[in-house]
């Protein structure tokens, strides 16, 4: 069984996503897969009748994979998508499918999908400059969380622990960068410096771990240099993770949860490519191991 990756850099690189890359090509040949990394900018497409021969890559006709793992996640680019939707349309099974990565890499979107559901998710609000900081101040209040549209493990978030430094970081963005989509968001507070991670796969929990700020910070990235440990599932949790899964179609996700003052759970985000060198590093779960189960069981092998 063949299948491909999508992913934009060289694996030669140092970001934190290459090591989930490194581990599915490490558990290929175990679980009797043939798999190949290629970038977008690898492979062209081309929209006619010949539909086998229509995937080049670095120019040449190329038979085509039995599945493929998009792996760029908030990242992935238009032409990443266009290559993506064209192997579909050729038959090609993708975990995630494209649609779903193209609504979940908006934070906004996602969100907006969860709140139709009446899923516990922050008060959330769209910026549009100039801000007008009273009406944040009315219907979310300080301290609040900005965050860029698209983004992943903690980069481009901030927060503002009051009215003044949000009115300096809102005039910064607006003098450098005034096109920007932002979304500016309630801080759960009970929740500073840590959080859930939930890994699904194929409709069910593989691994929770609980994420922590070793530094100080409101941030509980692994990727960051936080502290994880694992996390015991239980009802609502698993409700949660699954049902949000189920609405977003993704087949492989990571949900972010956040510890409500309830003492229940609030969705922070959801990402379509989750790293899980954290997941694997504290809990007891080969999850690139159990990415290929789902696969073969979903294509039937």
């Amino acid at each position: 069984m063949r299948g491909w990756i999508i992913y934009k850099d060289n694996l030669e690189s140092l970001k934190p996503e290459v090591h989930a890359i490194r581990r599915l090509l490490e558990a290929a040949p175990a679980a009797g897969i043939d798999l190949h990394v290629y970038r977008p900018d690898q492979i062209d497409i081309l929209v006619n009748r010949e539909d086998r021969k229509s995937v080049l890559v670095e120019g040449a006709p190329t038979p085509l994979p039995d599945f493929l793992l998009p792996r760029m996640g908030s990242s992935t680019t238009y032409f990443a998508l266009a290559v993506i939707r064209h192997l579909e349309r050729l038959g090609v099974p993708s975990f995630n499918p494209s649609f779903s990565i193209e609504v979940v890499k908006d934070k906004l979107y996602q969100l907006q999908i969860l709140a139709q559901h009446h899923f516990p998710i922050p008060k959330t609000m769209l910026a549009k400059f100039p801000v007008e900081v009273n009406l944040v101040e009315k219907r979310i209040g300080f301290p609040v969380v900005v965050k860029a549209i698209s983004g992943s493990r903690g980069s481009g978030v901030f927060l503002s622990p009051d009215k003044a430094s949000f009115k300096d970081l809102m005039q910064f963005f607006e003098a450098t960068n005034k096109g920007a989509n932002i979304i500016i968001q309630e801080f759960i507070e009970s929740s500073h410096g840590q959080d859930l991670r939930v890994f699904t796969i194929g409709g069910r929990v593989a691994s929770i771990m609980k994420r922590f700020s070793t530094d100080g910070s409101f941030k509980a990235n692994y990727s960051r240099g936080g502290g994880v440990e694992p996390f015991e599932i239980t009802p609502e949790i698993e409700w949660l993770a699954l049902e949000v899964s189920r609405i977003l179609n993704l087949d492989i996700a990571g949900i972010d949860l956040l510890f409500d003052r309830n003492g229940g759970y609030k969705i922070c985000e959801v990402n379509s490519s989750p790293g899980f060198k954290g997941m694997e590093a504290c809990c007891d779960v080969d999850i690139a191991q159990e990415i290929f189960k789902f696969v073969k069981v979903r294509l039937g092998r």
